[in-house]
Formats: structure tokens, sequence, C-alpha cells
């Protein structure tokens, strides 16, 4: 099929096949033809598309000519408005076809800032207008800049003037209805005294001509048209539904094996897709739906050769026909990718863009669509799933295709059989892809505080910012922050038989003083490498599974708030998928939660404070019983009535989910994760929380301390960096699973709450505190408390190693038992006393 499009694209014009059986008449100048094709569309508004050859939609192009169609008109728009005048100009491209033309346009200005209208709605950005398009398939467009001035008449940082132009660019001007709507629209909010449209071709009938006169004397401004060529399509009075009927004659033709060529194409085995890591200049946005700025372009111009050459290596040397393939409104960014590489590869290279629009696709040299390849949306888009496409894609030659999406788009649906980089692997020979991070604009930032004489009337407002590494934890200061007060030079530590006395008499609650710190022997620390080593992929599995669960169901954006300390390093690692995968960087904070206390309530002030609570996502390791997920729910209920607040979801995402208490987990397998082997040293240095009421008062953040002593005991950075770097070998493994958690039945069974009743009435314990379900809480039992006895599944292997080893350390029996829903149970000490221990510490079979 290459060779014949080659062969017939200046000779057959690509709208005839349409012509001669609608009746549709292209009437322009000569290079009308060069610049449109014809198509039948799926939309029962319009009949006919005309399908652009410069634009980089359809039809693919060199990357070249699609640039330079937008530039060249922008140099033909600054010539229009002077220099002055276009240094105050704003441009408005259109989605989703022209977001790529119209910042092309933005680009030949010079200095103009870009935004284009969306259809995605993003969380947290709010709305500066909006419009509809009449005919187009999918028709409310969003306008989301990241300054809500930028459309204003002096948005531009007050430097602009009532005569500062706004530039509406569209791929083609053919009623004028979608423009003017649009300006009728910003004119009300935002009035000024010139506008410009710019499009490839004007196509308005001579009815449509006089209209826009009118409606700049309407609103009583200048409106000026720059195009690049004219003329008009003749439709007889039937077309829409003599289209209809040709459609329908076309698909039933189809399904007969006489349709399109893709039908007869052998595919060609499915080959593994290349994740390009492309090193996106840090602060670029992706495009203009949030606002592009001078100030990015020139970010951007400089860091294109080095994203051009990441991608050539990953090419390689044998490609010599590859298109860059853009997602739907994401097209100036693969474009720009697209001309980088043209000009640094002696291969061959197109591009084009997926797209929503359903078209009847013909093989025929005539036909502007002659093939489509199907496949579903794949960035949770607001109005439902649904089909998309990519036309002309299918049976072209392509040697190797870059599929370019921003990392909103990157979900398990791209990556899924029958998604797009499967149906683009049966047409070529490699398929690469390259993310680019989605800009999301930063949270507003919080209101500047009040006089100290006003503060004082509300304690809420003084509360500081999080503590960060290196001056409180070993971890990197991006990795978390720390919604804690430091105690790290108070006394705390109590030997943990004082403690467990005082525990279970009831004369101290377990969160105002810590434990000793468990100093590891060199024969323990060897099995954490060990454990490490063994299940690193199984956790960085558990990690990408839950994160990208997360990240489907609670918004593009979530704040993650870990429960110090066993959901730390999970939500540090959450964040670290979100960017390795994404390129997204999530906010992520850790705060207290106490059992029988409830969370931090200023803690939660403060988020409140920086963040829509509807945002935060809850973090924790694993649940045993799932105590702290009943306290949280409570905790939350009690709050909310409190603060007169709502917002928070009570929630908990967590790591493995053995006792069955959540919904959002990345596995309900109870397993060994490393990090519940050890204390502080796995968890940045960071002692678990205290609420003492000396030592926190009621406008104060729960209290930790920072064991710095231990630095050269520290693995947490070995920790992350080693189940990180098994992100890229589980990505395939946590797409499947997460498709398939997405449909499944996820809801809570709380088996394990009832095993630990049943367990705690069988040892005669009579108290569910003192049963510690599930190998995290079970180490926890023998590093923290007086163990009395350890149930193991009769079976169990190496994820028990460590446990053997801490209680033949300890004293402790290991009861091995049928039917346990976990692989072991720790039991404390029951009625314990120091009497309850023999003279060395270790515990004993009776009190």
């Amino acid at each position: 099929m290459t060779d014949e499009w080659k062969e017939t694209a200046n000779v057959v014009w690509s709208g005839s096949w349409v012509a001669e059986r609608l009746g549709v008449e292209l009437v322009g100048d000569g290079e009308l033809r060069e610049l449109l094709g014809l198509a039948l569309r799926r939309n029962p508004k319009r009949a006919h598309l005309l399908v652009s050859n410069v634009l980089g939609k359809h039809v693919p192009q060199r990357p070249s000519v699609v640039y330079a169609a937008g530039f060249d008109l922008g140099r033909r728009v600054r010539d229009l408005l002077g220099e002055d005048g276009a240094r105050q100009a704003v441009v408005l491209g259109y989605a989703e076809t022209a977001t790529g033309l119209g910042h092309s346009v933005a680009d030949g200005l010079g200095d103009a800032p870009y935004l284009h209208s969306t259809r995605r709605p993003v969380p947290g950005v709010a709305r500066a207008g909006g419009f509809e398009e009449s005919h187009s398939h999918a028709t409310s467009h969003l306008l989301l800049p990241e300054d809500p001035g930028l459309l204003a008449a002096d948005g531009r940082g007050g430097g602009g003037s009532p005569d500062s132009a706004l530039v509406l660019v569209d791929d083609e001007f053919s009623t004028g209805n979608t423009v003017l709507n649009t300006i009728r629209a910003l004119h009300e909010r935002y009035p000024r005294d010139r506008y410009v449209i710019v499009a490839l071709v004007d196509m308005r009938s001579p009815a449509d001509r006089g209209r826009l006169a009118e409606f700049a004397a309407e609103i009583g401004a200048r409106v000026d048209l720059v195009v690049r060529t004219t003329g008009t399509v003749g439709l007889p009075d039937d077309v829409l539904a003599k289209g209809q009927a040709l459609i329908a004659e076309q698909e039933r033709e189809a399904l007969r094996g006489a349709g399109g060529r893709i039908e007869e194409q052998l595919p060609k085995a499915p080959r593994t897709c290349t994740r390009i890591d492309l090193p996106w200049p840090a602060g670029v946005p992706d495009g203009g739906r949030h606002g592009f700025a001078p100030a990015h372009r020139a970010l951007l111009e400089p860091a294109l050769p080095a994203l051009a050459d990441r991608i050539s290596e990953a090419l390689g040397d044998a490609p010599r026909r590859v298109l860059v393939l853009g997602f739907e409104e994401l097209m100036y960014a693969p474009m720009r990718l697209a001309t980088a590489l043209e000009e640094r590869t002696d291969g061959e290279v197109r591009y084009s863009t997926t797209t929503r629009s359903p078209v009847l696709a013909v093989d025929d040299p005539g036909y502007a669509i002659r093939t489509q390849l199907v496949f579903p949306a794949h960035d949770d888009p607001a109005d439902g799933p649904g089909e998309r496409y990519a036309y002309n894609v299918a049976g072209a030659g392509f040697d190797a295709v870059v599929a370019v999406v921003d990392s909103a788009a990157d979900t398990p649906a791209l990556h899924a059989p029958g998604g797009l980089l499967d149906q683009l692997a049966a047409h070529t020979g490699q398929v690469l892809l390259a993310v680019v991070p989605s800009y999301i604009p930063p949270a507003p930032a919080a209101p500047a505080l009040p006089p100290a004489s006003e503060r004082q009337e509300d304690p809420h407002m003084l509360l500081p910012e999080p503590l960060r590494g290196p001056a409180f934890s070993s971890y990197a200061p991006d990795e978390v922050g720390w919604l804690l007060q430091d105690l790290s030079d108070t006394r705390l530590e109590a030997p943990t038989e004082e403690r467990e006395e005082a525990i279970q008499s009831g004369g101290a609650h377990y969160a105002e003083s810590l434990p000793v710190e468990y100093q590891p022997s060199a024969q323990y620390q060897e099995l954490f490498k060990a454990a490490l080593d063994i299940s690193a992929a199984r956790i960085a599995r558990a990690v990408g599974t839950v994160t990208e669960t997360v990240l489907a169901e609670r918004g593009p954006r979530p704040v993650l708030v870990s429960l110090a300390r066993a959901g730390t390093p999970v939500g540090v690692l959450m964040r670290r998928w979100a960017r390795v995968r994404h390129g997204i960087e999530l906010p992520h904070y850790a705060v207290s939660i106490v059992r029988g206390r409830g969370i931090d309530a200023n803690a939660l002030r403060w988020l409140a404070a920086h963040h829509d609570p509807a945002d935060v996502v809850f973090v924790d390791g694993w649940t045993g019983k799932g105590a702290i997920t009943r306290e949280l729910a409570a905790a939350i209920v009690e709050f909310e009535k409190a603060e007169g607040a709502e917002g928070f979801n009570p929630e908990i995402a967590v790591l493995a989910d053995p006792g069955g208490c959540v919904r959002t987990y990345g596995t309900r397998e109870d397993f060994l994760i490393p990090s519940a082997c050890l204390n502080s040293t796995v968890s940045g240095l960071i002692s678990r929380t205290v609420l003492r009421a000396d030592l926190v008062g009621p406008h104060d953040f729960h209290g930790a301390k920072f064991y710095r002593d231990l630095a050269g005991s520290d693995v947490s950075g070995l920790f992350l960096d080693t189940v990180t770097d098994r992100f890229d070998e589980v990505a395939d493994a946590v797409d499947a699973e997460v498709k398939e958690a997405l449909t499944a039945d996820r809801a809570p069974t709380w088996e394990g709450w009832a095993a630990v009743e049943r367990i705690s009435e069988e040892y005669g314990i009579n108290d569910v505190n003192l049963v510690k379900p599930g190998v995290g809480e079970t180490t926890r039992v023998l590093l923290r408390r007086v163990p009395w006895k350890i149930l193991a599944r009769r079976g169990a292997g190496p994820d028990l190693e460590h446990i053997r080893l801490l209680a033949e350390q300890r004293g402790v029996p290991v009861e091995e038992v049928d039917s346990l829903p976990y692989t072991c149970v720790g039991l404390i000490h029951p009625k314990y006393t120091r009497g309850a221990t023999g003279a060395d510490g270790k515990a004993v079979e009776s009190a």
C-alpha cells in the first residue's frame, strides 16, 4: 500500500471518491486540493469531513511541513499587529484538532502566550470560560488557564491594554459559528477592542462571509481574518441523508469482506513496546491546556535536540520510515519532537495524531482516510469510555511508530490487549512509547497570615510548615513532609517490659512513650537484605498496583498522606511510581494516628488549609485486623463534625491487605514486607509517633524523634532504591492486575477481624488488641512488645525466617497451626507483669 500511496499522492485527489458519490464540490485556488481531501464522518450533524493534509491529525505528514503551516500564519499575524501588538497578544487554539496549529501560530508571533481549549476537566483548576462547537463530534470546550487573568485584555502581567488582540486559531473557518460563539462568550467576560481569527482555510459560503463584519459591529470590536487559502464547499440539499446511506453501504460491504485493505493485512507478530525515558525539561508544560508562556518556549527550544537524540538512540539504525504519533489534544509536544527528530535523522519522519472523531475508512486513492485503527480511550475521559482512532497508520509501511502521550494517558488501557500500543504493534516492526509529564497547575498558595494580634484568635493558623529531611529524617526533602513536631531532644524511651506493664494495667497509653530502638544483630541485618532481594519485585508490583488504582479512582493528582511511620516508606514508593511511570510529582505528607486517640486533628487542619480534602488519600503499609482502618473512619467523622468541614475520604490505600479491611490495595497476600523487619532504620530514622499531654498541646502536631545517631545503620534509602529499580520489570504485570482490579469486587470482607476474635477466644486472651495478625504486625510484636507466642501457618516458607530468628532470640515459642488466614499471628503476653519474664527478660509460658 505504501508504494501505491506514494505513486498516487500527486495524481489522484483524495477527495474525488466523496465528490463523485455525494456531489460535493470543492471550489478554490490551485492549492486548495493540495491542502484538503474529503471523507465521510459518522456525525448526524455533518456528513462530510474536510481532511487537512498539513494539520498533522488524520494524515501523516512531514512534521516540518505541519509546523511551518502554523508558524507562517503566526508571522503574518505578527505583521498585521506590528511588533508591539504581537508582544501584547494572546493566542487561543481549539481542541482537539487545532491545539498544535494554534501553538505553532503563537511561536510565529514570537512572544505571545498560548492557551488551548480542552475537553479534559482538571480537578482543582477553575474554569475561565467555555463554549460549544455545534458541528463537532464532541462539542463542549473548557478554558482552564493557570493564570485566570490570561484572557483579560490586560491579563499579561498588567502590561496589556484594551486593544491587545486575542488571536483565535482553528484548522478551518467553515460557517464561523464556533469562532463567533467563542468571541461572544469571552467578550462578555473579558471585553477587548481587537480579535484576529486564524485558519488554514476559509471555507465560508457567500452568505456566511457577511456575518463577520456584522458581528464586529455588534460587539464594537475590530475582527481580522488571516488564512492560508480560501474556497467554498458546494453541498447538495440531501447530502446528510446520502452521506449516512453511503456510510451504511460501506459498512455492509466491509462485513462481507469487500471493505478497506486493512482487513487484508497479515498483522506482524506483536512486539514489546519500548519505553523511552525522555529528559523533558522541568517546569515546561506538555502543551497549552493551562497556558504556555514565552518563558516555557525558551526552556523547550534548547532541550529539543537532546530529546530527539534520546528517541533516535531508542530507534536504532534500522528504521527508515518513522511515524511520531501524538495523542488527541497533545499535538504540539509530539510535533516538536518529530521536527527535531526529522532534522537529526536520515530516515523519513512523519507525524499525525490519534483522535476522538469517528470517520469512515475506505481504502481508495481518491479517499482521504484509507485505514483506521480503533482502540479504547486510555485517559479516563470525563464523558466516560469510548472508542478512539488512528487514521492512515495501518498499512502505511512505517518501520517504527513512536507513540507520544502525556502521563495522564499512560494508563493500563493504553497497554492492554486491544489498546493503542497493541494495535500499533500489529502494523509496524517497532513501537516506542514516550511519555511527557502532564502539567497540572500547583494548588493556590495558602493565604497570607494576618497580623499576629489577629492570629491569636485562631491558634490553628500558627501551625508550622512540615518538617523535611535532612533536618528531620534521612529522606530527601521532596520525598515527604512530616506534619509532626520534633521531640528528638526529649527522653521518651522506656524498657519494653515497663511499657508493657504500664499499657496493660491502664497506667499509660502506648503512644505516651517509645520502646528502646531495636539494634539488629549482624545475622538479622543479613536476613533483612536477603529478604529485600527476594521480595523487591513483589513489593514493586504491589506498589504499582495500589498507585495505579489510586490514580484511576481518586483523580490525576492525589495528595498522599501516609500514616506514620509504617505508611511512610509506602507513600514514598507510591510517589516514586507516579513520577517514574507518569512524570507526576505527587505531594506526600506523613501524619500521626493513634489507636484509641484518633488522627492528629491539627494535621488535618493543615491539610485542609493547603489542599482540597477530597484529594487526600491516606496510605498505610498493611492491614492486620483493621483497627486503624476503623480508627481513621471514626476520627474523620469526629473531625468533620467538630470543624464543620467535609471532604476527607477515610478509606486507606495499603500495600498489603491480608485482613480484607480496605478496597484499595496492592495485594491481599500476607507476605514479608522488609520495611516491617526494622524500626526507624528503614523508616527515615524516625520513631513511631508520640502523643502525651505534657509534650503535645491542643494546637501542636503530634511528636516524633529523629534518631540521627543511627545513621550508620540506616537502610531507608537502600529499601526504597532496591524496590524502585524493579518498577520497569513489573510494569506489564501491574497493568494486567490493575485492569482486573478496577472491575473486580474489592469490598472489604473483614475476615481478618473475625479470625482475630476467634483466636482471642480460643487462646483465652479475651482482648483483640493483644492479637496482632500478619507478618508485619507479628514483627512489631517481637520488636516492641512482650510476646507470648507466635502462631505460624503450617508450611509457611521464607516469609517467616526473620520471625523465627526474632522468636528464638527472645525465647518465644512458635506454634504451627492449620486454617490460619494469615501467614502468622503474634500474641502479646496477656495480663503481663514483669514477673511474667525470666531473669533474662525472655518470655515464659505462664504468668
